[in-house]
């Protein structure tokens, strides 16, 4: 019997709509609370128990447990919709009251990184503050960056206005783009984002080429805006830089994201040392095409006779997905089906939807999965992936508590690149009479490795390009333009046709606007995914306990070390890099004997 799951999610548990006036309530109490915090604390935290501290950090987590309430709410509602002016509106108010709440209790950690090394190291190290050990001593690295109070109240007021303003208009600005139609050989037509994007899947090169053409010659047309107001960003975090002391935006992201640069610069290096695979597997594509491939081909159907059929429905979907997750764990099935079952999903394809995927984890709920489902493998793949996050978050929340139930961003991305795998390998194994769908699913797994090693690390090359650029000065559009061109070209070499409309790309990708250098981290997580994955397909479900304590330990301690005690991945070692690259090549190899 096949379930049918509805497609929009429910955000009733939340609040119940935007005029709720508990959502107003709820912001004025948070405040209020704010201001007895700050009443009963600043000035004193030098003289705390290590058991006072411990009752102070608890009441800050109970205050942003709520303010993540306050605000997810209007922001899933504007992700789900950004031409909904009210959420818009909604989400303003949020976010400006929590900057507020933020500049009342932002005291505390100040006034902890300003104590004596000794007394920090001691309070650290307090059976009292065990659960906040790793906690303190972040606040300890960052120490030397942080500003006086009224500086760092500034700061954040400015960020409306500023920063975050800038990257709410460009999330504006491309949620209500309309693009020229395109219609499909069979007779349908796409106009949507996400519809256009399913269609550089399509197997008739002219309907792909259409499809890409039609995004980017948007793109195209408000190039100067994107630009400047990525030049805009840089300048913001060359400035921040410079007032904080961060010797370059690339040091700061490193910093918060826990990654040693050491590991930044052996990723960086292994994948550029390894671009060959990237150009064989493309070389053997256009050969089977009978075409040199263009960058609006790479996602192109490998051809085969007689064609195979992907469409695949949200139900059908839904159930592939939990029958391989359910062969991992049942209890990882169980969680995932509460997803679909509760509708903390939205699937749906809907015009000024916002663009891509994502998983919002509101801590002391659950998490929420947006994506548009386009009917078809990849759009199952997103959804295997986006799941991963909501599962970790699952594990997390039982586990942690608030400050220490963000991932660092290496860990974070483990557990979707980890159900992609489950996924695929289910459906090899499902599809064992259908040779030609075997090789659609082999070809989707090589593509998304090469995307997620090769592409993902470029993209960071383009941030090195961009954020030592802003320290020179400003620069524009065509700058970006040129060095995306030039990344690329440099990458698919003499195996790909790098389009004139490739050189807008860049403005699709979010994460260069709002969080640096984030993408180098998709290369570094599929590199320990697929170290867990073959350590999994090793020793079977012996692996299933580390792995799960690796999910749950979250942002509670230093994540290469937890990588090593939990499944014995060490990422500072250019061996896992090279055997990571060396099972891509094998798949390759494996794609070509099948021939």
């Amino acid at each position: 019997m096949t379930v049918t799951y509805a497609q929009e999610w429910d955000l009733s548990d939340l609040y119940h709509s935007l005029a709720d006036p508990r959502l107003d309530q709820d912001v004025q109490a948070l405040q209020a609370q704010a201001g007895r915090f700050r009443e009963t604390y600043r000035g004193r935290v030098a003289t705390l128990t290590p058991l006072e501290v411990r009752t102070a950090l608890q009441t800050l987590e109970s205050l942003w447990e709520r303010v993540g309430y306050a605000y997810a709410y209007p922001a899933l509602m504007f992700a789900a919709d950004t031409q909904n002016t009210l959420a818009r509106q909604r989400l303003d108010q949020v976010m400006q009251a929590a900057t507020e709440i933020e500049n009342q209790v932002l005291f505390f950690s100040l006034e902890l990184q300003q104590l004596p090394a000794a007394q920090l190291t001691s309070l650290s190290q307090a059976p009292d503050l065990a659960g906040y050990r790793h906690y303190l001593e972040r606040l300890q690295l960052t120490q030397p960056y942080q500003l006086p109070e009224a500086v760092e109240q500034t700061r954040n007021q400015a960020s409306l206005t500023g920063r975050q303003a800038f990257i709410q208009l460009r999330s504006l600005h491309q949620g209500a783009l309309t693009y020229r139609p395109v219609t499909t050989p069979e007779g349908t037509t796409a106009t949507l984002e996400a519809e256009l994007g399913a269609l550089l899947f399509h197997g008739d090169a002219d309907t792909r080429y259409q499809a890409y053409t039609s995004i980017r010659e948007r793109l195209a047309e408000h190039n100067l805006l994107y630009g400047y107001i990525l030049s805009t960003l840089a300048q913001d975090h060359r400035l921040e830089n410079q007032l904080r002391g961060y010797p370059s935006t690339l040091a700061k992201q490193l910093l918060a994201d826990e990654v040693p640069e050491a590991v930044f610069r052996a990723v960086m290096d292994g994948t550029r040392a390894r671009y060959d695979l990237f150009q064989r597997y493309y070389r053997r594509k256009g050969e089977a095409l009978g075409q040199k491939i263009r960058t609006c081909d790479v996602l192109a159907p490998w051809p085969s006779q007689p064609p195979v059929d992907t469409r695949i429905d949200y139900d059908r979907g839904i159930a592939l997905l939990l029958g391989a997750l359910g062969e991992f764990s049942d209890t990882y099935r169980q969680r995932a089906e509460q997803f679909f079952q509760k509708r903390w999903v939205d699937a749906q394809l809907r015009p000024g939807k916002q663009g891509g995927a994502f998983c919002s984890y509101v801590y002391g709920k659950h998490s929420y999965l947006l994506l548009s489902y386009a009917a078809d493998y990849n759009s199952l793949f997103t959804l295997a992936h986006e799941m991963g996050h909501g599962l970790h978050f699952a594990w997390i929340g039982e586990a942690q508590t608030y400050f220490n139930s963000n991932p660092p961003m290496v860990l974070a991305e483990v557990a979707s690149v980890f159900n992609e795998l489950l996924l695929l390998d289910y459906l090899l194994e499902r599809a064992s009479d259908q040779p030609q769908l075997q090789r659609v699913l082999l070809v989707r797994l090589i593509e998304d490795q090469l995307n997620l090693i090769f592409r993902q690390s470029t993209i960071s090359r383009l941030e090195l390009a961009i954020h030592e650029g802003a320290t020179q000065g400003s620069f524009d559009h065509e700058f970006v333009n040129q060095t995306w061109m030039q990344l690329y070209q440099e990458l698919g070499g003499d195996a790909v046709e790098v389009l004139p409309e490739h050189g807008v790309d860049w403005a699709r990708i979010g994460h260069i606007f709002f969080k640096p250098y984030y993408c180098y981290q998709y290369t570094a997580s599929s590199v320990v995914s697929l170290a867990c994955y073959q350590q999994y397909r090793q020793h079977g479900r012996e692996f299933i306990p580390g792995y799960l304590q690796l999910l749950a330990s979250g942002g509670s301690q230093e994540q290469i070390g937890a990588l090593q005690q939990y499944v014995g991945v060490d990422l500072t070692q250019p061996a896992t890099i090279d055997r990571a690259l060396d099972t891509v090549a094998g798949l390759i190899d494996r794609l070509e004997a099948s021939r």
